[in-house]
């Protein structure tokens, strides 16, 4: 079938937004995926990328010098890592009809954008849970706690946090800074016994409400920068069966991890990254296009996204497993 070349297509920034609208969005939404795995612009959509070990970095040298000789003197080994990005993308056709017989209930053409973005994310954030709840890329770096955290009498998530924080810094040499979990895993945890006496002791009081509980609040509990929270939802089912929703991070996991606050540097030991190219004209959060198909006499509006996620430093996250009963 014919497809109409890339000078046909038209950038659509009335539709797509601006970056911060699009981070605010992707927060309000629930994603977390660009949260997690920080974005680093690629100059290619595939290539390698310099990567000192973990035990490169923490090495202790010799630093004392005597009279008349040299100083001594570091040298790295790097590794090299390897991304290809693939380019992502959904269409959803405007139909020349439709939009003028509810042309004064919304906006089609605004409509169409926002579904074909959510598409693109959504498969982002699949994606890169996918990456991390991954007992088997983390399967020296993983533990099942005792008691499921949905056991909110006797759990003992913020021990098994602790656990974690402790493994995470002994691996790569630094605290980790994020607990990543999904909501109905973030709801368990507010009815955890252990967790609101923690809070009562902070100065909450017994008082305190379990929908006051936030990710704030939590984070000070488990003494880590920020809680992140996945809010969002996939249907698992196939097409043409049953809808069957499910929680896009797992609810049977949690990580403990350090996120690294400086994209574009490999040497800030991260968990994972988002590798985008943007040469092709593709953006974080999806280019937004459109072009006429005249046969179906609809314009056809197009989100796109070229990237590749990764895990550099597995070392920095810590897996915990058996979380929900």
């Amino acid at each position: 079938m014919p497809a109409p070349s890339a000078s046909l297509s038209t950038l659509r920034p009335d539709l797509a937004g601006s970056l911060m609208e699009f981070n605010l969005a992707m927060r309000g939404a629930g994603f977390i995926a660009n949260r997690v795995a920080p974005v680093f612009e690629a100059a290619t959509p595939s290539g390698s990328y310099g990567l000192i070990p973990i035990e490169q970095l923490l090495k202790i040298g010799d630093t004392k010098r005597a009279n008349g000789s040299g100083y001594n003197r570091g040298s790295w080994t790097f590794t090299k890592g390897t991304f290809a990005c693939d380019e992502h993308g959904w269409e959803e056709p405007v139909d020349d009809r439709a939009r003028r017989m509810y042309r004064n209930y919304f906006d089609a053409e605004l409509i169409a954008s926002q579904r074909a973005r959510n598409m693109v994310m959504q498969n982002y954030e699949i994606r890169v849970a996918a990456l991390l709840f991954n007992a088997t890329t983390f399967t020296s770096y993983t533990s099942a706690v005792t008691t499921e955290w949905s056991t909110g009498a006797s759990a003992t998530p913020v021990d098994d946090v602790q656990t974690a924080k402790s493994a995470v810094r002994l691996q790569c040499g630094m605290r980790p800074n994020a607990l990543i979990i999904c909501r109905t895993v973030f709801d368990n945890l507010r009815q955890c016994d252990q967790v609101m006496d923690r809070i009562a002791a902070q100065g909450a009081g017994t008082g305190i409400k379990q929908a006051d509980v936030t990710q704030a609040l939590m984070a000070q509990v488990f003494d880590l920068e920020e809680v992140i929270v996945a809010e969002e939802i996939k249907d698992s089912a196939l097409e043409g069966q049953d809808v069957s929703l499910a929680e896009i991070w797992d609810d049977e996991y949690a990580m403990v991890a350090r996120i690294g606050r400086n994209p574009n540097d490999f040497q800030d030991p991260g968990v994972a990254r988002t590798i985008h190219w943007s040469e092709d004209g593709s953006q974080i959060g999806a280019v937004i296009e459109s072009y006429r198909d005249e046969a179906a006499r609809s314009d056809i509006i197009r989100a796109r996204m070229d990237s590749d996620e990764i895990v550099p430093y597995v070392e920095a996250g810590y897996l915990l497993s058996n979380i929900t009963a």
